[in-house]
């Protein structure tokens, strides 16, 4: 059993990323070679990232990529282990993790945080092995956009407006206006203060224009597009919805954050910021068929907004925590 840096052999561990996404969570589809290379190379601003292959009898059949944050949870790495089903249960699992933890404690970090998908047995009882705890239940919901019920989401949008009275739909695509930048950024920063996080050790992060500015470039220069819709009060805005579509992959949208201020809560201005970015994503992505989402199981409000508006749970995952100093 052996692990060694991943280096060059980018197609190796696409190879072994795709594989195990494609036994794990069937219904996704995988990224193309291409699509893969240019997420590797681009990765989130104020993120490092290592990433690992474990060998079995030299062969590597594993791959494992931790992620830090320089500027906020600085005692925190998120993991990510993926093994081939065939090489399940031969240690190079354990490898892996035994070297994510010597890394977390040479980083002088304290938290390794990491999911698993629970239609498969395997990801939960090797993090059970390991001692790492359940932290936080997430379910993984999805609206088939092919089969929407328009009278229905336009019966929503009617009763959504009827309560947001004074308030003003705005969308954009890409980075936000310069005039609420700074909203966004606002809003953005409250997400773990209002998403539940569980037992996770899972900080606010640090927030600010120039963030977001970088995000939205980084989403670009990863193929990715980006649509938003928000609601404004008395020139500001106050809650907001984001959607991404990866260009190379039309077919499958991924529903982001819906964030909305406190002092406006109450006025049905999350279903009405979503129900309008669907509308934005369904005017320009013909091609799109599905939109997936992840939420806190804990998190019956927005469970229940998005079941109204035809979301179905396909499965839970779990997110995973091991404190390791």
């Amino acid at each position: 059993m052996r692990v060694e840096p991943l280096g060059g052999a980018v197609e190796t561990a696409y190879e072994i990323a795709r594989v195990c996404q494609e036994h794990d969570q069937p219904d996704i589809p995988f990224s193309t070679l291409e699509g893969y290379r240019v997420a590797q190379a681009n990765g989130w601003p104020g993120y490092t990232y290592e990433r690992s292959l474990g060998l079995l009898d030299g062969k590597p059949v594993g791959l494992m990529e931790l992620d830090m944050s320089q500027d906020d949870n600085l005692d925190t790495v998120n993991i990510g282990i993926a093994v081939l089903p065939s090489a399940r249960r031969h240690g190079v699992g354990r490898a892996l993790w035994e070297a994510a933890v010597a890394r977390t404690h040479a980083l002088g970090r304290r938290h390794l945080i990491g999911p698993t998908v629970q239609r498969h047995p395997d990801g939960g009882a090797f993090a059970t092995a390991m001692g790492a705890t359940a932290g936080l239940e997430e379910i993984r919901s999805r609206l088939d956009i092919r089969t929407l019920d328009q009278a229905h989401l336009d019966g929503l949008l009617a009763e959504a407006r009827a309560r947001a009275g004074g308030y003003e739909l705005v969308r954009w695509t890409g980075v936000a206006p310069d005039e609420i930048i700074d909203d966004v950024a606002y809003l953005q920063g409250r997400l773990v203060g209002d998403a539940p996080v569980g037992d996770l050790a899972w900080e606010a992060e640090k927030v600010d224009a120039d963030r977001i500015r970088e995000d939205e470039r980084s989403r670009l220069r990863r193929g990715r597009t980006s649509y938003h819709a928000g609601a404004l009060h008395a020139g500001r805005l106050v809650a907001v919805t984001t959607i991404a579509v990866e260009n190379e992959k039309p077919a499958q949208v991924w529903q982001n954050i819906t964030l909305v201020d406190p002092e406006h809560r109450g006025h049905r201005l999350g279903l009405l910021v979503k129900l309008e970015n669907l509308r934005h994503v369904r005017e320009n992505e013909p091609r799109a068929e599905v939109i997936d989402t992840f939420n806190a199981a804990s998190n019956e409000h927005m469970l229940r907004v998005n079941r109204a508006m035809g979301f179905q749970p396909v499965e839970s995952t779990i997110q995973w925590q091991k404190t390791v100093a």
